[in-house]
């Protein structure tokens, strides 16, 4: 009866792990303090566009399925607005970058002002117009400039 007991704990436990990690799948977080004045390693400052509001710089791995889909979603929005720029930096051979970063897990998607500052970061597949709508700030306020 132990037994029963422990494999249905083990389930619970599972499933509200798994529901914890899909909630937090796609979501877009503001960047934190420590994250704006920290120095960009060299591919992703020369990745950026100075002629860009925002660069999206994408953080992938060659055999990362979600990244595909990450792609087409980023390369699609920076296509359909005006100051979005898109980048996919395949990190498979410089696990320094992302660790300089802190990126833990691909895909992640980095929104980069023109200055290298983040102003925000997905983590895993993001939301369309979730992303386009956390953006919009930053790309209505370099129109005005």
């Amino acid at each position: 009866m132990t037994g029963v007991w422990v494999l249905l704990a083990t389930l619970v436990v599972a499933a509200a792990v798994g529901l914890l990690l899909r909630a937090r799948n796609g979501r877009v977080r503001a960047a934190k303090p420590a994250a704006a004045s920290r120095a960009l390693p060299a591919p992703v400052a020369d990745a950026l566009d100075p002629e860009s509001a925002v660069t999206l710089v994408q953080i992938s791995t060659t055999f990362c399925a979600p990244c595909r889909h990450t792609r087409a979603i980023l390369s699609s929005l920076a296509e359909k607005t005006p100051g979005l720029h898109h980048v996919d930096l395949d990190v498979t051979d410089q696990p320094e970058v992302a660790q300089a970063l802190s990126v833990l897990r691909t895909p992640t998607t980095l929104a980069l002002a023109a200055d290298g500052r983040e102003l925000l970061r997905v983590g895993g597949v993001p939301k369309g117009p979730q992303l386009l709508a956390a953006l919009q700030p930053h790309l209505t306020e370099a129109d005005t400039h």
